[in-house]
């Protein structure tokens, strides 16, 4: 099996973009997501959180508080905090996440157990509602936090603690006689004890992470043995999806497409690609091929969104793509992202890194505010304010971000990925180098033996130039793989300022060669406007083009536009039509796009509803274009992603 799965931990990113992101994560996001964590948002919805672990350790009088996965949220918390530690060290946060992690290891069973939700409401009842109670979607979380931090800090308090829970989990459930034939209704704890393998080396890791990705779906059905045993309730068993919403309406193997709940199918294919990946099943590796496929090719949003339909939070068919009552959970961009990594890991594709790239920048950074204080659960393509108040079906569209969420498991998400993002630039295979995603900043790694650093400036996404420079202290052979982005059709590359021809493999650039302290490659990436038309397939799209530049998914907003925003259309612009400006005082920085299009007008209807006899007026007007991932950060008003093109 082809792999470049090594990810190189000696990544910085130190400047550009991704830079002034991550500093908003850190000075304002952390601190605010602790204090959501302990209910001192003044006008927003309670977490519980912290609270539910001081009643469980009995530290504290009361009644468990939120949804029954509500530990998960200090848990990714917690592994956001760790990254940050990473590049930026913090006495005083390390010692808040400290306490925090005393808080969570307090409440912790002899046995093992950590769960507040039975450890307040019953122990008797624990592991009687895999399908519905999280128990190991709670646990995958905390053994994701706990390998963070053992990483960033070298401290096991956590670790041991999670190693304790994995070993009683492992005496409750699995393939053996006198276990609970069991799995998670929310995928997670698969990856989890991957990256715990990972840490660890102990097989039984692999072994359990195995388990949980074949036994779901075979027959006998677990969930049904344990609904009929347990007297629990199936909320899904008149939907279109039953048991599929859990991914387990089939065995993984069989399975052909992303259907179900969106960010359980994306956790449970991490898994699965973990597993390939560790194990060297081909098998396991071409299923997640398949699923791959299907989610790109025919239900995945330009913005690189996932999961159509608010009903289930779930996939639907294949090119049913609604704009304005979409969902696009945030988790499911970052699930998406997580699985696009897993599959660079599985084998060096351009297309897994061209996938991630579009979730990032779109998609995934749309879900929080400029400010890092205010966040968006769904991430609609197009929005009527109006119609988010009266149209009961778009009840869960928002036309603004919340403060913070009952179901608050979208900004700790946010957090964790961004805080780690290091993690998803570079890959090593041997003596091959990969750079997949574009940052300034540098990585240092080993090639035959010596050390290497590798310095990255850039202006990307702005800009398409990257100038890589190469530090060693002897000439080092290897070779450096530069992806070429999908939407990039003129590139050029240059060693020590002399272009150089390079083979281009499965989107990289392979330059292979002895390097020398000081060379530096040039890469010139030609980025234009460019006009994206939908298969016409998609129904919602039809007539209609999406504007991207680089990897920045566009929109017109109120703002910038006006009102009714469906009655504008590009009206025969085309690329160089466009004018592209850097606007250092707006939305934090951002290229805007501008161009001549047209507004119809109904003045021609006299106020009727329908005519046969008006014409259609239309006067010339300028179109602004902003990234997507920015909008919703002024006044309330419209937004719309795809526009009419005549």
């Amino acid at each position: 099996m082809a792999g470049c799965g090594e990810t190189l931990y000696g990544a910085r990113i130190s400047r550009g973009f991704w830079s002034a992101f991550r500093e908003t994560v850190v000075r304002e996001g952390i601190p605010y997501q602790w204090k959501a964590l302990n209910d001192e948002l003044p006008d927003a919805e309670p977490s519980h959180c912290m609270r539910n672990f001081r009643i469980a350790a009995g530290k504290e009088q009361g009644e468990f508080g939120g949804f029954v996965f509500q530990d998960s949220d200090v848990a990714k918390w917690l592994e956001g905090v760790a990254y940050s530690l990473r590049w930026h060290p913090d006495k005083q946060l390390e010692a808040l996440a400290d306490g925090a992690i005393q808080a969570v290891v307090d409440a912790q069973q002899p046995d093992g157990y950590m769960d507040t939700y039975y450890i307040i409401g019953g122990l008797d009842k624990r592991w009687t509602n895999l399908k519905d109670h999280h128990e190991l979607y709670v646990a995958g979380h905390m053994i994701e936090a706990a390998v963070a931090y053992y990483r960033a800090t070298g401290k096991r308090v956590l670790l041991d603690a999670v190693l304790r829970l994995v070993d009683h989990i492992s005496k409750v459930i699995g393939p053996e006689d006198g276990k609970l034939h069991g799995y998670p209704g929310h995928p997670v704890i698969e990856m989890a004890l991957m990256r715990l393998y990972e840490v660890t080396g102990d097989e039984k890791h692999l072994r359990l992470a195995e388990y949980f990705v074949r036994e779901r779906g075979r027959l006998p059905l677990y969930f049904e043995q344990e609904d009929q045993k347990n007297g629990n309730g199936f909320y899904w068993k008149d939907s279109p999806f039953r048991y599929q919403y859990y991914q387990a309406g089939l065995p993984f193997m069989e399975q052909k497409a992303a259907e179900g709940h969106a960010v359980r199918a994306m956790y449970l294919y991490c898994g699965a690609a973990d597993v390939a990946r560790h194990s060297g099943d081909e098998a396991l590796a071409a299923v997640c091929r398949r699923l791959w496929e299907n989610t790109v090719a025919k239900r995945m949003y330009v913005t690189g969104a996932v999961g159509s339909s608010e009903y289930g939070e779930a996939f639907t068919f294949d090119y049913d793509l609604p704009n304005d009552t979409v969902y696009g959970e945030t988790c499911a961009a970052i699930g998406l992202v997580f699985f696009a990594r897993r599959m660079l890991a599985l084998e060096k594709k351009g297309e897994y890194a061209d996938v991630m790239e579009r979730a990032l920048y779109n998609g995934v950074i749309s879900g929080m505010q400029l400010d890092g204080k205010k966040f968006f659960y769904v991430n609609p393509l197009e929005v009527l304010p109006e119609a988010c108040r009266m149209d009961a079906h778009k009840r869960h569209v928002k036309p603004e971000r919340q403060k913070w969420f009952g179901c608050a498991c979208c900004p700790p998400n946010l957090i964790r990925l961004l805080a780690s993002l290091e993690d998803y630039l570079y890959s090593a295979d041997g003596d091959d180098v990969y750079v997949h995603l574009y940052a300034g900043g540098s990585v240092r790694f080993e090639a035959n033996w010596k050390p290497v650093r590798l310095s990255v400036r850039t202006n990307y996404p702005w800009e398409g130039d990257v100038a890589l420079a190469v530090e060693t202290e002897r000439p080092v052979a290897f070779t450096l793989n530069l992806r070429v982005p999908g939407w990039c059709r003129n590139y050029a590359v240059s060693v020590n300022g002399e272009p150089v021809e390079a083979e281009v493999r499965d989107g990289y650039l392979a330059l292979n060669r002895r390097w020398e302290d000081g060379d530096e490659v040039g890469l010139a990436l030609d980025m234009p406007v460019r006009l994206v038309r939908a298969n016409p397939r998609v129904r919602a799209d039809v007539g209609c083009v999406a504007v991207s530049r680089g990897p920045i998914v566009y929109c017109l907003e109120e703002s910038d536009n006006g009102r009714d925003l469906q009655m504008l259309r590009l009206d025969g612009a085309t690329s160089a039509d466009f004018n592209v400006e850097w606007r250092p005082d707006k939305l934090g920085g951002i290229v805007e796009l501008t161009c001549q299009g047209a507004r119809e007008s109904d003045e021609a209807f006299d106020g009727a509803l329908y005519s046969a006899e008006a014409e259609v007026r239309q006067a010339p007007c300028d179109l602004t274009f902003i990234p997507y991932y920015s909008w919703a950060n002024r006044e309330v008003g419209e937004m719309r992603v795809w526009v009419r093109e005549r």
